[in-house]
């Protein structure tokens, strides 16, 4: 019955993903061809990657709406790969480079098989936004020559940078027509993606900007074609080449370097831009999906590799998951992955339908297009993102990019890794706090009361955020998580960012996902997503940022009419009144809400001595009475670690209640005044309520849920659990 719906539900979704297939296509025909050309590689090998990508990623992909075929993190390392391996030789570059992008494809089949696709939580996130705007950078500095009419151009990032403005006096003085006219299709194209967004016209918006470009292009030529006395005058050399049969005799890849070091450098650095990019995408798409669909990463992953290889031995680029053709997808109504084979289809019919048109589009406008582009990954925009993060995710950032421009991909990742590594000892003024702890397990996960707590110590950064990741990948999203990073000296930006996907994530699917233990640890900046570090002393003459937490507690105090203080005080003198705390060391109160009897709060403490001493994090009520009653402990029946201060004392069974005698541990010094406190309204209000370890110690009681920090929702329980006890008692 279920594969009828599904059989059903596909065939009648078929129309909008034809529609939103066609759509992508439009976005990826001019795109497959720039990045082709802007990576060194025959034009036809980017429409290639993107039609093979679409048959295979449909039929044994895992993601729902995703878009695949080539990327624009990869240009600059096939450019790199085909100008390196040629040695000058362009065409023998690309051939060895086929060969590169077929072992790469290998080399990511074997991360699905080994379900490794986690692996791109190893990389620091503001190390990898470094190396895409050092991408972006390096697509810009070389397409804006080709935008004006300059094919021969070449050198270094920052030799093509310097010659910026020298190439614009060049073109603004040219005197050859030609070129004139390649730069100027180059410049109207670059304002058609500039202000495409800002025309809000809903008939103009159907097309997208990158095929209005093609339609510009391509009516350009057919403007001097039928009505002008002049010919087309942009130079051939300076418009597309497509084969005259398209799909003819495909290049074959050339195996003869495998064994050099620069082809095994080139398939590395292949195989982990390609990764990343695909990873990247993924996770961003699974949030667009209106459905809150979670994709199969390492499936995707596989199916990545067969097609990269596929399309590799027919002489095109490497497939990777694409997140703006994703997009596109996604806002114009795709539902799965049949609309990735119609782009894919629908490439194959504008290939064989309108080579000759295409062949009319001059390399400017392509170039103007993958301009857009490059500034987008490398916007200002992004450096001033990252700086408000934290003034150390600024240099993450700057080391990355800066060492990515002047060497490589792979020494600018690594960079971004030393670099993070190094500023994290620093912060922490030690190496030891990662050396000892990063083989540790230090995730510990449980269902506790129909919620999961999940508890990380030690610390949690890049280096071992797999281990919290596993975990939370267990949990289903319809359900409520507590994360508590209590126990840990230092969560960094990485971890704090991936924490916030899994938040919206869960709250997209009907769940609940809160992290505590944050309170109180010093912060790079006031951004949600900066790094935490543990702070043994409050910070003098500096205001504290509030955490998530703090502010959800801020509003509650504001709902209930309590007050609320979120700084450290020095006691609640009358905790060490009461038994529980005999034998514990009270460090600090925080997070204290208040009303006229009841008091709330986080405390700290520890228990025991030298190497058995332990210090616990929790959440507790404190509730002052106005009227003297009997000392008691009450607990769930069996359990014994509360009170073991009490052992000399007998269980009180209440005769009339059976059920609270079976299910309750009651104890206290005046059996007598006990029995006559325990009335009958308060035994049902203790049976029909969540079970808490309370305590008296005659002036007031002290009400304990679990030896932890509790959530938000465990929160306002616990509050209108004790007014509603405060009531009663009056």
């Amino acid at each position: 019955m279920r594969k009828e719906n599904a059989v059903k539900t596909f065939v009648g979704q078929m129309p909008r993903n034809l529609f939103s297939g066609f759509v992508v296509s439009l976005v990826a025909l001019p795109l497959g061809l720039g990045l082709a050309l802007a990576s060194g590689a025959p034009p036809i090998s980017g429409i290639i990657a993107a039609i093979v990508g679409g048959v295979v990623c449909a039929l044994l992909g895992g993601s729902n709406v995703t878009i695949t075929g080539p990327g624009n993190g990869l240009v600059v390392v096939i450019l790199s790969a085909i100008t390196i391996l040629g040695s000058g030789d362009m065409y023998q570059g690309y051939l060895f480079t086929l060969a590169a992008i077929v072992i790469s494809g290998i080399l990511m089949f074997i991360l699905g098989i080994l379900r490794l696709g986690s692996l791109s939580n190893f990389f620091p996130s503001s190390a990898i936004q470094g190396m895409l705007a050092a991408i972006g950078i390096g697509i810009f500095a070389k397409q804006i020559h080709v935008m004006l009419g300059n094919l021969s151009l070449k050198g270094s990032i920052v030799e093509l940078l310097y010659l910026v403005p020298q190439d614009l006096m060049s073109f603004v003085q040219t005197e050859s027509e030609s070129v004139l006219y390649a730069g100027s299709v180059g410049i109207i194209s670059l304002l058609i993606m500039i202000f495409y967004s800002k025309i809000r016209n809903k008939y103009f918006q159907l097309v997208p900007a990158p095929m209005w470009i093609v339609f510009f292009s391509i009516g350009l030529y057919y403007y001097f074609d039928m009505f002008s006395t002049k010919e087309f005058p942009i130079e051939e050399s300076l418009l597309i080449n497509l084969p005259d049969k398209i799909f003819g005799a495909f290049p074959q890849p050339n195996f003869d370097k495998l064994l050099d070091y620069d082809f095994i450098s080139a398939v590395i650095a292949i195989t982990l831009i390609a990764s990343i990019e695909s990873l990247l995408s993924i996770k961003a798409v699974d949030k667009l999906d209106p459905e809150k669909r979670r994709s199969n990463i390492n499936k995707d992953i596989r199916s990545l590799g067969i097609a990269t290889v596929v399309s590799g031995f027919l002489g095109g680029l490497n497939v990777v998951t694409v997140i703006a053709r994703s997009s596109v997808n996604v806002n114009n109504r795709g539902s799965n992955r049949s609309a990735n084979m119609f782009h894919a289809v629908f490439l194959v019919l504008f290939i064989l339908l309108f080579a000759g048109e295409l062949r009319h589009i001059p390399l400017s406008a392509l170039a103007a297009i993958l301009v857009y582009t490059g500034y987008k990954l490398a916007s200002p925009e992004n450096i001033r993102k990252t700086f408000k993060v934290g003034y150390e995710q600024l240099i993450i950032f700057l080391v990355t990019l800066g060492t990515t421009i002047l060497t490589n991909l792979i020494t600018g990742i690594l960079a971004g890794i030393a670099i993070t590594f190094i500023i994290h000892v620093i912060i922490n003024k030690s190496m030891g706090l990662f050396v000892r702890n990063l083989s540790k397990p230090n995730v510990l996960m449980f269902k506790e009361d129909d919620k999961y707590y999940v508890s990380v110590e030690n610390f949690s950064s890049f280096l071992n955020y797999t281990k919290l990741k596993k975990k939370l990948d267990q949990i289903p999203e319809d359900e409520d998580v507590i994360i508590d990073f209590s126990l840990c000296d230092f969560v960094d930006h990485s971890v704090m960012e991936n924490v916030n996907s899994y938040s919206e994530s869960f709250k997209r699917k009907g769940g609940h996902f809160e992290v505590v233990g944050l309170d109180g640890y010093k912060s790079g900046s006031q951004h949600p997503f900066a790094m935490r570090k543990l702070e043994t002393e409050k910070p003098k003459g500096k205001e504290q940022s509030l955490t998530k937490r703090q502010k959800s507690l801020q509003k509650i105090s504001e709902e209930l009419h309590w007050k609320y203080e979120a700084d450290y005080q020095n006691d609640i003198k009358e905790l060490p009144e009461f038994g529980y705390f005999k034998t514990k060391q009270i460090d600090k109160v925080s997070n204290i809400l208040t009303n006229s009897q009841c008091t709330l709060f986080d405390i700290v403490y520890s228990e025991g001595e030298l190497i058995a001493k332990q210090k616990i994090k929790a959440t507790m009520l404190y509730i002052e009475l106005d009227t003297l009653i009997p000392e008691f402990t009450l607990d769930r029946e069996g359990i014994f670690e509360y009170i073991i201060h009490f052992a000399g004392f007998k269980d009180i069974n209440m005769e009339a209640h059976p059920d609270f005698s079976k299910r309750f541990y009651l104890s206290g010094k005046n059996e007598e005044k006990i029995r006559e406190f325990f009335n009958d309204e308060l035994i049902l209000f203790f049976e029909s309520n969540k079970y808490y370890h309370i305590e008296s110690n005659e002036r007031g009681l002290l009400i304990i849920g679990n030896e932890r920090l509790a959530g938000v929702k465990e929160i306002k329980a616990m509050a209108d659990f004790g007014i509603r006890l405060t009531q009663i008692i009056s």
